[in-house]
């Protein structure tokens, strides 16, 4: 039997932390997790979870701190430029043990445990947008004082909405430009592909219909299968037949270099952003 989460609050529960409170409400593994948002309005759209009490803090300013105060893992939320200040609101509140928790792009853990203090332990963690349906990817890197069981509690949370990889922190800007970003890349591809559809004469609805539902219906297969991409590809593409020709035209344009170029100008922008820049 899955284990039962402790108490969890998420501060600054936007797309990111909103998705997160979902997949915990939805595993029914996490029964107490309170959600904080600036507006009520936002803190509406949460309301409803079960287990999930979600405060806005237009009606209750402190909310963040009675909330910290109050959990066993604390999952921060809030854009980059306002961590620092949110950190030092909820540090003197935390209760020893207690794990925090960053969804924070760009922002260290150095500089999350300078904040927090000596003996805290700190997790880095970098979903995706998936994990709004369950399907999530990601990346949790550990800090200076976060042990293994404090890692399989930040992991087991974040297996509610998809799968975990372990990195040093080292990675995790490397990680965010594969599948941080990787949603938008097949997005990209999706709509390139419905354009080619259009191209042919079919109607908008069709092409968008024909494009989706063959991405979707190929990762549903590869997910099905488990087997290699390289082999499913292989036995889609006859010798000498239509999709060989089509895929030699990609592989000729050089789409192995344009993913390697692309991600790596994810990774240089992130070495920017958490420079300042």
């Amino acid at each position: 039997m899955a284990q039962t989460l402790p108490t969890i609050a998420i501060l600054g529960a936007g797309s990111m932390g909103g998705a997160i409170a979902t997949g915990l409400a939805r595993s029914g593994r996490a029964p107490r997790v309170t959600v904080t948002n600036r507006s009520a309005a936002k803190a509406e759209t949460l309301a409803g979870l079960e287990g999930v009490t979600s405060v806005a803090l237009a009606d209750a300013p402190d909310a963040n701190l009675a909330a910290a105060a109050a959990a066993d893992i604390v999952l921060v939320g809030v854009k980059p430029v306002m961590v620092s200040d949110l950190l030092r609101e909820i540090a003197p509140a935390l209760r020893p043990g207690t794990i925090v928790v960053s969804l924070a792009a760009g922002v260290t853990l150095a500089t999350f445990e300078a904040i927090v203090g000596d003996g805290v332990p700190v997790v880095r963690a970098m979903p995706n947008t998936p994990a709004v349906v369950g399907k999530a990817v990601t990346g949790v890197s550990a800090g200076t004082a976060a042990s293994s069981d404090d890692v399989a509690l930040v992991r087991a949370l974040f297996e509610t909405c998809g799968v975990v990889i372990e990195v040093p922190e080292a990675q995790i800007d490397a990680l965010s430009s594969i599948s941080g970003s990787g949603p938008a890349y097949v997005f990209l591809l999706i709509e390139e592909f419905t354009e080619a559809a259009r191209g042919k004469g079919f109607s908008d609805a069709d092409a968008r219909l024909m494009a989706e539902q063959t991405f979707i219906g190929a990762a549903a297969l590869l997910d099905a299968t488990g087997e290699d991409p390289a082999e499913l590809r292989r036995k889609v593409t006859s010798p000498k037949g239509t999709t060989e020709r089509a895929v030699a035209v990609l592989q000729g344009a050089n789409l192995a270099g344009l993913f390697s170029e692309a991600t790596d100008a994810a990774v240089a922008r992130a070495k920017e952003l958490a420079a300042g820049a």
